[in-house]
């Protein structure tokens, strides 16, 4: 039956990740759900389904995830559909972050989703079937933000991987999907969910005005409802054939209207210099 199938489910202890885990079980769906906190997620989810697995999983470490996806596996049996939703906000202009800042949010972000991906990918082969979701941002197509640098670099990556994802797969029959949301009301924003700069530079005042704007003013007044993306990626999953991109929210949509707007103008504007490289039929007789 097509709410048997698992789910696994990474960073769903909060935010969207637990909107979506709450769905799924309501829905009838068997899920595993990771976080490195359990105990969080289990106040959440106190009654403990037998349909449930909440797993402590260190998403950085390559083990730890292998381990947490073979015991996903001997639990229900199966793995049907795999969600890289685990990442965090970091906030600071590439000049302010330190070197340790900056690849932190790399290694969960990108090197997490990639551990995930690479330790359940032999078993999803095998069955021929299954389906990745990726968990971006609009900020993983549209990175003019101030201060917002590293963040929209590894969600850029996440999107990049999954588009090469979805052709090296498509031969076993296995989905990849994007998702680009725009603002949604959780906690992301929220401290102890965005971090920082631990060195800010007063010089970059659109950056500052930014990180404000987010702390003070956005933060509890995000235009989209987590719940309704959870059913969004509950759709999809259903689908025989999902996009390989999904955006979500109408703040997301507009983001990706003006990214293309601002594309379709510098090429139009440039063109001449663009295709000025080529080696023309004459310049291609003379070296030969």
């Amino acid at each position: 039956m097509e709410t048997k199938k698992v789910w696994l489910v990474t960073g769903a202890s909060k935010g969207l990740g637990l909107s979506l885990v709450k769905k799924l079980l309501q829905e009838g769906f068997r899920v595993v759900a990771t976080t490195r906190d359990v105990a969080s997620l289990t106040k959440e989810i106190p009654a403990s389904p037998a349909d449930f697995l909440p797993l402590a999983v260190r998403l950085t470490d390559n083990d730890d995830v292998k381990k947490a996806i073979e015991q996903s596996i001997a639990h229900f049996g199966q793995l049907d559909v795999v969600v890289n939703n685990a990442g965090y906000g970091q906030i600071g202009t590439l000049e302010e972050l330190t070197d340790e800042e900056a690849r932190s949010n790399f290694d969960v972000n990108v090197f997490g989703a990639l551990n995930v991906i690479r330790n359940v990918m032999p078993y999803l082969r095998e069955r021929r079937s299954g389906h990745v979701i990726n968990i971006a941002s609009v900020g993983g197509y549209f990175g003019s933000f101030p201060g917002w640098g590293i963040y929209c670099a590894t969600k850029f990556a996440l999107a990049g991987l999954t588009e090469s994802l979805a052709e090296e797969i498509r031969e076993f029959g296995l989905k990849a999907t994007v998702i680009y949301p725009g603002y949604f009301r959780t906690d992301f924003l929220s401290q102890g969910s965005i971090k920082t700069p631990q060195r800010a530079i007063g010089a970059y005042e659109a950056a500052r005005k930014l990180e404000q704007a987010h702390l003070d003013d956005i933060n509890g007044n995000q235009a989209n409802d987590p719940e309704k993306a959870a059913g969004v990626l509950i759709a999809i999953s259903r689908e025989k054939n999902p996009p390989v991109h999904l955006f979500l929210g109408q703040d997301a949509y507009g983001v990706f209207k003006r990214k293309n707007e601002l594309i379709a103008n510098d090429v139009a504007q440039w063109q001449d210099l663009t295709v000025s490289t080529a080696i023309t039929a004459q310049e291609n007789n003379v070296v030969n």
